[in-house]
């Protein structure tokens, strides 16, 4: 039996250039811009599609069943926190309608911006949102791209199913961890 607990992994500050973004109108939600958390220089990049809860209705910081989920892969296939940061296609939570096309297209700047300074080894895409967004490409898959890894703007890129539908669907988890230890093994060849 693990020790293992997930925690809160601390949040890179927003660059001060952008905490006050309102080109794609997110800012309008009126949800904080998240950049990223964990270890702005980990080689492993995790794109998800954008921040979720992160306070209670009280403002206490919780952890997500996302990071719940996240953690609890990474940690079982032996990656350590210092290896891995998480960003977001959006960097705020939409909590209403929103033009999903012309957000996406806009906040993709912030992203590529991100990982132009950042330089990752490696990036991991979940769920077919982050996939369909980074991957430039409506008709991709989860399902039919796992596994491999992928050449996507000069980024190796692995994807796998996104947390959320690992906890509604349990049966993915066995893929989940698969996803997480084949990504471990490329890592480990360095």
């Amino acid at each position: 039996m693990s020790d293992f607990c997930p925690a809160l992994w601390p949040e890179e500050p927003t660059p001060t250039s952008l905490i006050n973004c309102s080109e794609c109108g997110l800012d309008e939600h009126g949800t904080r811009m998240v950049w990223g958390e964990g270890n702005p220089e980990a080689p492993i990049i995790v794109l998800l599609d954008n921040p979720g809860a992160r306070e209670d209705k009280e403002g206490n910081p919780f952890v997500c069943g996302t990071r719940q989920t996240l953690q609890t892969a990474v940690n079982q296939v032996g990656l350590k926190t210092s290896d891995i940061y998480v960003t977001y296609l959006l960097k705020r939570k939409p909590v209403r309608a929103y033009d999903k096309e012309t957000v996406r297209q806009i906040c993709m700047g912030h992203l590529n911006q991100q990982l132009q300074m950042k330089k990752p080894l490696f990036i991991v895409c979940l769920g077919n949102i982050a996939v369909q967004s980074f991957f430039q490409n409506p008709e991709a898959e989860v399902k039919s791209l796992r596994g491999k890894l992928h050449d996507v703007r000069g980024y190796q890129t692995a994807v796998a199913y996104h947390p959320l539908a690992i906890r509604r669907r349990p049966n993915l988890w066995a893929n989940f961890l698969d996803d997480w230890k084949y990504l471990a093994s490329q890592y480990a060849k360095g």
